[in-house]
């Protein structure tokens, strides 16, 4: 697959011309870097983005909460509101919460409370879902309040052009202060997660961040989105994530130690990238 073809699948409203218009311009990014040529090759985990409609470094806009110094509002199933606009919000999720229905929890989820809150606007709206948490983790999650911007935005998740940023504490002390974890996932009929052949390939980076006596925390970058792909990959290396009893953790604690720290994407109205940060628990780094 080349940079174009990448392109086109994540922006499939937009015109031959203004992607060659991207390309010269130096606004198409592939894992951070410039590039102009639309016939470059591009593998599977390359993360291809857009900057902004200037030359030069991309211009961000990073988005903190509704004000600066002032305590984000908390919706009901204590969901922090992190921003919103006409066209999406970005909620900071609790432990212990779905994102969405299952068969065994259909009242209790972030979508359920997202949609009472903007069932009470007028006019109201609705929620759409665009990617989701696991229940035992925390942090940032991005909803779409139409349809339009809801593919926009999923287009942009499966184009793997998200940057989606994790903290986890995990047991042991990691050797190596950086690297890249791969490997091939596969679901067994049980929904449980596990390396094996002919499963769907997942890339994980992740850095350190301290290293204490029998636990290290670390920064880790998403370079695809499978179910259960930090969690699996960490224990498979042999540190699994403090409190994740389902993939190997001894360790007692009240909750699983991941949190989605930072959301960056091309905002489906403005063509801009947003940056949406939400610090880890205290005591984490």
């Amino acid at each position: 697959m080349t940079v174009l073809d990448r392109l086109r699948a994540l922006y499939p409203e937009a015109s031959g011309r203004a992607l060659g218009q991207w390309l010269a311009q130096g606004r198409v990014q592939v894992n951070g870097r410039t590039v102009r040529d639309g016939r470059a090759d591009v593998i599977d985990g390359d993360r291809v983005s857009l900057a902004a409609r200037h030359l030069g470094e991309p211009r961000q806009q990073r988005l903190r909460g509704p004000e600066s110094g002032r305590a984000k509002p908390v919706l009901s199933g204590g969901l922090a509101l992190i921003h919103e606009d006409a066209d999406l919000l970005v909620i900071d999720k609790p432990p212990g919460l779905l994102t969405i229905a299952t068969e065994r929890e259909r009242e209790r989820t972030a979508y359920r409370f997202v949609w009472d809150y903007l069932a009470g606007r007028r006019p109201p709206g609705r929620p759409f879902i665009v990617h989701r948490l696991d229940r035992e983790t925390s942090g940032l999650v991005v909803v779409a309040k139409s349809v339009g911007a809801k593919a926009h935005l999923q287009a942009q998740f499966e184009a793997r052009s998200v940057e989606r940023a994790y903290v986890a504490v995990v047991e042991g002390r990691v050797r190596l202060d950086a690297g890249t974890i791969e490997s091939r996932l596969v679901q067994d009929r049980a929904l449980r997660v596990r390396s094996g052949r002919g499963g769907k390939h997942a890339i994980t980076r992740y850095r350190v961040l301290a290293r204490r006596s029998d636990t290290t925390a670390l920064g880790l970058e998403l370079g695809t989105g499978r179910r259960h792909q930090i969690r699996v990959q960490l224990a498979e290396m042999g540190h699994p994530i403090v409190g994740d009893r389902e993939h190997g953790s001894r360790r007692r604690s009240r909750r699983l130690l991941l949190h989605a720290c930072r959301l960056a994407f091309v905002h489906p109205a403005t063509g801009q990238v947003v940056t949406f940060d939400s610090a880890p628990p205290a005591g984490w780094v």
